[in-house]
């Protein structure tokens, strides 16, 4: 079992960027495939971004392309989602996920999330 721990959610203006990042703990990072998901207030969860266990590979909503990204450092147990460009409607908390299951399979692990407020 793996536990997830985001950080780097804050409050930034319409138009600014923020890193979140999530660390992997009780098991190696890169035996799961990773994701980040969001939540806006009044909304259901979302799919935002995955990447496969060696990184090689990700896959975005189609909406949020361009704009969001995904990374991992396997050798910190660490997957990050640089998001640029932020809009008023990209306020959710963010959740990182991971699963040992391979390619449409559904997550099984996730964090507690973090809050991204972005301002106009």
């Amino acid at each position: 079992q793996v536990q997830l721990v985001e950080s780097g959610g804050g409050l930034v203006q319409a138009g600014g960027s923020l890193r979140l990042s999530c660390a992997a703990s009780g098991h190696t990072a890169s035996t799961y495939r990773m994701g980040w998901f969001r939540q806006a207030p009044g909304k259901e969860r979302e799919f935002v971004v995955s990447i496969t266990r060696s990184g090689g590979n990700t896959y975005g909503a189609d909406s949020l392309k361009g704009r969001f990204t995904i990374s991992r450092d396997n050798a910190r147990n660490t997957v990050y989602l640089q998001m640029n460009n932020l809009k008023s409607e990209d306020t959710a908390v963010y959740y990182c996920a991971a699963t040992p299951l391979g390619l449409g399979s559904n997550f099984v692990y996730w964090g507690q999330g973090t809050l991204v407020t972005v301002s106009e």
